[in-house]
């Protein structure tokens, strides 16, 4: 998904400054740290920066709770050639440059084998140069910006992702407008968020290429509260649907405040709005909205059912889909780690691209040249303030 440091002075500027504008693309940091003495030989240390506090802490949370389940299950089983692993948990705040200095501290001190993280673009998009630069693997379970993997028109060598990316989750909801006979939708976006931004582009130039039109775009940023002009200039626009690809905290004032202006279309969106939090602040207001996700707790799937049940076990609530992409970056991370020669950055990036067939949770996971997961997508709509299964989308 899904937003909006040191390795040494240099890395840190540059990592900040890859955050402050949406649009260029992030900058390589200048060095590498200096090696220093490796963790102690019968540990593996998984690093995990993630959004345990702040706006969208419940992304944070729901894949730290996976990641753990995982590391609990492998360890069980022995850990990976004979070493036990241990998971060291930064919180990032949801801010990009928090997770850059997150990264780097995880790196440079704690002597991580492997990055697991972020589920935010931007926050990715912060990580990703230092990453590379100290050729540790990164994988996150859910950032859908093509730029996560790419430093412009070359893959990055030490970053993965286990989800599908933005052009794919744009077109399903393009698709599924089309069929759904909307002919007319207005886009309402956050410009200070990559994953925002680039979702809408795709989803724009999909939806236009298939015949619809797009008659009206408007924007926010992530922490405004009141939304209620720019639905307003939408109103005026007579829309057949808006689509709304943020995160769940704006969209579901946006849903609230769209009823409360009756505006009486749905809203459309993606992967962001997944939270037990949405329907708890929308209050059913997003009754006959849509979004594209990774998974769907109706799957009868034995493996997916198995592990709602194991999650609900250990936590007491129904996986989300960033608990199901964070179980499922961890054990990619586990059977690559497992394959490689040895436990060298290289050799785990090598085991990593050539994942194929691995039979994961949300799905059987290919990872391509790019370092993307190919695999389907649902849609789920809202009824009666729950998400239900509409449809899937293959690749």
């Amino acid at each position: 998904m899904r937003f909006s440091r040191a390795v040494a002075v240099a890395t840190l500027a540059f990592a900040v400054a890859a955050c402050t504008e949406e649009k260029k693309e992030a900058p390589k940091p200048a060095a590498a740290a200096a090696p220093a003495p490796a963790p102690a030989p019968d540990k593996i240390i998984i690093g995990h920066v993630g959004s345990m506090t702040g706006e969208q802490a419940t992304f944070g949370v729901s894949t730290d709770n996976a990641i753990k389940l995982a590391i609990a299950e492998q360890n069980k089983k022995g850990g990976i050639k004979g070493k036990q692993i241990e998971l060291k948990t930064l919180d990032d705040q949801g801010k990009p440059e928090e997770a850059a200095v997150a990264a780097t501290r995880l790196i440079t001190q704690d002597k991580i084998t492997l990055l697991l993280g972020e589920v935010a673009s931007s926050r990715s998009l912060a990580m990703a140069p230092i990453a590379d630069a100290n050729k540790v693997p990164m994988i996150s379970p859910t950032s859908t910006n093509p730029r996560v993997t790419k430093d412009g028109a070359n893959t990055r060598p030490f970053v993965f992702r286990v989800c599908f990316i933005d052009p794919f989750q744009g077109t399903v909801m393009a698709k599924f407008a089309t069929e759904k006979k909307i002919k007319n939708v207005a886009i309402l976006k956050d410009v200070g968020n990559d994953y925002s931004v680039g979702l809408a582009d795709f989803f724009q130039k999909k939806f236009v290429e298939l015949g619809g039109k797009i008659v009206a775009e408007q924007s926010y940023k992530d922490g405004d509260q009141d939304f209620k002009a720019q639905l307003t200039a939408i109103k005026g626009k007579k829309p057949d649907a808006i689509y709304v690809p943020g995160y769940y905290g704006a969209v579901a004032l946006i849903g609230r405040q769209a009823k409360e202006l009756g505006l009486k279309v749905p809203l459309m969106g993606g992967d962001g709005w997944d939270s037990a939090k949405l329907f708890e602040v929308a209050k059913g207001a997003l009754d006959g909205s849509y979004f594209s996700n990774h998974y769907t707790d109706e799957d009868p799937s034995p493996v997916v059912q198995e592990f709602i049940a194991k999650y609900k076990a250990a936590y007491g609530s129904v996986p989300d889909a960033l608990a199901v992409l964070g179980y499922d970056a961890a054990n990619v991370a586990f059977d690559a780690m497992s394959r490689a020669k040895d436990l060298s950055g290289p050799e785990i990036a090598a085991a990593l691209a050539a994942t194929k067939d691995f039979k994961a949770v949300s799905g059987v996971i290919n990872i391509d040249a790019d370092h993307n997961a190919v695999k389907s997508a649902v849609v789920l709509g809202i009824e009666k303030n729950k998400a239900k299964y509409a449809a899937t989308v293959n690749p």
